[in-house]
């Protein structure tokens, strides 16, 4: 049974940092690559930022700079470190796994930034 379990969502204001963590229930979670999305009102989900199974890391072209993925495989945890946040990076902020091809989800985490 795969679990993903967002934490560290909330209020934040333009500027400010938050640190989401991913706890995941994932056999052999070393050898897969995890991901962070984000889902605002009334758009489509969307990827932010990707680290692979040998800690590559990729992210969307509107956090490049700002935000860093990162992973501890002791603790199947991933983490996405979010600085300089704007009013635009509003949104709900899940994790997900690709298992055999299958999406796997958390509930989410919500992130609101506004003064």
């Amino acid at each position: 049974q795969v679990q993903l379990v967002e934490s560290g969502g909330g209020l934040v204001q333009p500027g400010g940092s938050l640190r989401l963590s991913c706890a995941a229930s994932v056999d052999r979670f070393s050898t897969y690559g995890m991901a962070w999305f984000r889902q605002a009102p009334g758009k489509q989900r969307e990827l932010v930022a990707g680290i692979t199974d040998n800690g590559s890391r990729y992210y969307a072209d509107s956090v490049k700079g700002r935000f860093a993925a990162s992973r501890d495989n002791a603790k199947n945890t991933i983490y996405l470190q979010m600085n300089s946040l704007r009013p635009e990076d509003t949104a709900v902020y899940y994790c997900n796994v690709k298992l055999r091809g299958v999406p796997y989800w958390g509930q989410g985490t919500q992130v609101t930034v506004s003064s």
